[in-house]
């Protein structure tokens, strides 16, 4: 009777631990999402993770204190997020941009769970550019206020500017 018992519990674990690692994981994304852990130097002598911006939205308490590298597509100049208190960040001295979210492709959507602040002065050596360029940029992530990430952009770098067409 004692071995029955055994043989149960055993096989009630082994079912159990078959159903947790066959399930799929919340907020998982495809291999080429996943962190790459690529290791680079920025310009600052910090450490940064190269990394999909999704899997920040997804995680922002993991990211947070933490340096990353992020490869994107630009969407707009905007001002979400400036002078809340929780994330203070002066309208003054920053201004936020977007990126386009990496998971659609189809359209033009803001990832707009992602507040990324970056120095006035350094946004404007960059006013010309249009939705679709693609940028990189490294930054830190400083809270996680409203269950979002925010994040300071330590440099950016324009990679490729779209062909840009007269009406």
């Amino acid at each position: 009777m004692k071995n029955l018992k055994s043989i149960i519990f055993l096989l009630v674990i082994a079912i159990g631990i078959g159903t947790y690692a066959s399930s799929p994981i919340p907020n998982s994304q495809p291999l080429t999402n996943q962190i790459s852990n690529s290791i680079n130097k920025n310009y600052t002598g910090q450490n940064s993770i190269t990394v999909n911006p999704l899997n920040i939205v997804a995680r922002p308490s993991f990211y947070l204190n933490k340096t990353v590298t992020i490869r994107a597509k630009f969407d707009k100049f905007s001002t979400l997020g400036l002078d809340y208190k929780p994330a203070m960040r002066s309208s003054e001295n920053y201004i936020t941009f977007l990126i386009q979210r990496p998971d659609v492709t189809s359209h033009n959507i803001p990832l707009s769970e992602l507040k990324i602040f970056l120095n006035r002065t350094e946004a404007e050596k960059h006013i010309d550019l249009n939705s679709g360029d693609v940028i990189e940029f490294t930054g830190r992530v400083f809270s996680t206020a409203l269950g979002d990430p925010w994040m300071d952009a330590i440099s950016f770098n324009v990679i490729s500017s779209k062909t840009k067409t007269e009406n």
